[in-house]
């Protein structure tokens, strides 16, 4: 995976050349990533899935994350971005069924590595059931949602714990029910900045 060859770029999003994923995050070159929450809604009320990251994960074990998130690969544009969806939540995506929600650029600094990131970032609205996910092992433990109004009142630092309901996968693919609250500490450490940017990002979408 270091190996991977990504497109990097300037501060301003001019493609500059191309590098390994070892080296992108090495000297923290710019690169793509493409970024897709999912979202359902039931009774009125909206839903948002997070992954829990696999604890077989180099960055950030068993944390809470983006419903699927991955690299784009220099040979691919942003519309293979939903190959990553598919291969993380076993759920195959049409990419024209997506909102977009714009571009985020945000950097995320931790001992070695150093992510700077374009993310290119989408929301899929169904209503998609816990049943429906076959999880990638190597990459995902689990999936859970969280109040949409909850979590967007967490991000804005106006609560300090959201209630997350799932499932976890044990070592033998059998499905953990979890049911629990959890404060920042539970979650991939991005920029403050960044969640509360997600979320409104979000709220405007499902209100337009």
């Amino acid at each position: 995976m270091e190996s991977e060859r990504l497109k990097i770029f300037d501060e301003d999003g001019n493609p500059i050349g191309v590098a390994t994923r070892e080296e992108v995050h090495a000297r923290g070159l710019w690169h793509e990533t493409f970024h897709c929450w999912f979202m359902t809604k039931e009774d009125d009320t909206h839903y948002l899935y997070l992954q829990i990251r696999s604890e077989q994960k180099k960055d950030y074990p068993n944390l809470l994350d983006i419903t699927a998130a991955g690299h784009l690969l220099a040979n691919e544009t942003v519309q293979d971005g939903v190959r990553e969806v598919c291969e993380e939540t076993g759920i195959a995506v049409s990419f024209e069924v997506l909102k977009p929600l714009g571009i985020m650029k945000y950097s995320l600094t931790r001992e070695k590595l150093i992510d700077q990131e374009r993310a290119h970032v989408f929301l899929y609205q169904d209503g998609i059931t816990f049943t429906d996910f076959r999880l990638q092992r190597e990459e995902v433990a689990g999936m859970v949602r969280v109040r949409f109004a909850d979590f967007y009142m967490f991000c804005l630092r106006k609560k300090e714990e959201v209630v997350i309901e799932g499932f976890k996968q044990n070592e033998s693919g059998e499905k953990m029910p979890v049911l629990e609250k959890v404060g920042w500490e539970h979650f991939v450490p991005h920029e403050p900045s960044f969640y509360e940017e997600v979320v409104n990002r979000i709220d405007k979408a499902i209100k337009s």
